[in-house]
């Protein structure tokens, strides 16, 4: 783990895990949520927790949605020689990549005391990610067809964009109404091993990071990750 960990308050525990495999990381995930839901109900416990970390060994990880296996483009030979592994995940979504210089958050809330449902939740994990993208001076948007934040691209006619790029992937699961996984923003990220997907089975859609969009100018992950965890703590202290 971290030798620097980000504050947390009474409402939300933050735990920086560093660089982590991400089946361990996943086991920590449904331990947590685990204790969240029993926990409901005593008094002063927390909405929840919110895990940071950067996965490594790099990792393509596999929903259980009908056809996201296809979208894989790597056979085993080109995923051993780029470093990267395939895991099965029970998160919503299609299929993603993880690795170093990819902010990844997990955040396992008690949606119930969030008064939010599933829908909801998704628009609201988006805003959280559209706050920290502005901090940074880069513009982001939502698109109505596709879960995540985007930057760039055209304006057409009929409202739609044309030409944006994704610069965040978001996933979920809920049990009980408290989640889990969560979202994952690009900052440093190694954008070529993206090659090895269709990134969330968008066809033709590409992604982006912080450092693709603003050069010299892009923060650090510890950066993106201080910013990210002082929105969750603002709004939920509220």
């Amino acid at each position: 783990m971290s030798d620097r960990l980000p504050a947390s308050s009474s409402v939300l525990k933050v735990a920086d895990l560093g660089r982590m495999c991400y089946d361990e990381a996943l086991a920590i995930q449904r331990r947590l949520q685990s204790e969240v839901i029993a926990d409901r109900g005593t008094p002063s416990s927390p909405i929840g927790h919110l895990l940071l970390v950067e996965h490594d060994p790099p990792v393509i990880t596999v929903s259980r949605r009908p056809g996201a296996r296809s979208h894989l483009r790597a056979d085993a030979q080109r995923l051993s020689d780029a470093g990267v592994v395939v895991a099965e995940t029970d998160r919503g979504g299609d299929i993603t990549y993880h690795g170093p210089g990819q902010l990844v958050a997990y955040p396992i809330l008690d949606l119930n005391r969030l008064d939010l449902r599933l829908h909801g939740y998704l628009r609201w994990l988006e805003d959280r990610v559209l706050e920290t993208l502005s901090r940074f001076g880069v513009s982001g948007h939502r698109d109505e067809c596709a879960t995540g934040a985007w930057v760039g691209g055209e304006v057409d006619a009929d409202g739609g964009r044309t030409g944006d790029r994704k610069i965040c992937a978001i996933g979920v699961r809920v049990s009980r109404w408290v989640s889990m996984h969560g979202l994952a923003i690009n900052v440093s990220t190694d954008l070529s091993h993206f090659d090895l997907i269709v990134p969330c089975g968008l066809v033709g859609r590409r992604v982006t990071s912080l450092r693709q969009e603003l050069g010299a100018d892009a923060p650090s992950v510890q950066e993106v990750k201080d910013v990210l965890v002082e929105r969750f703590l603002e709004v939920l202290d509220v």
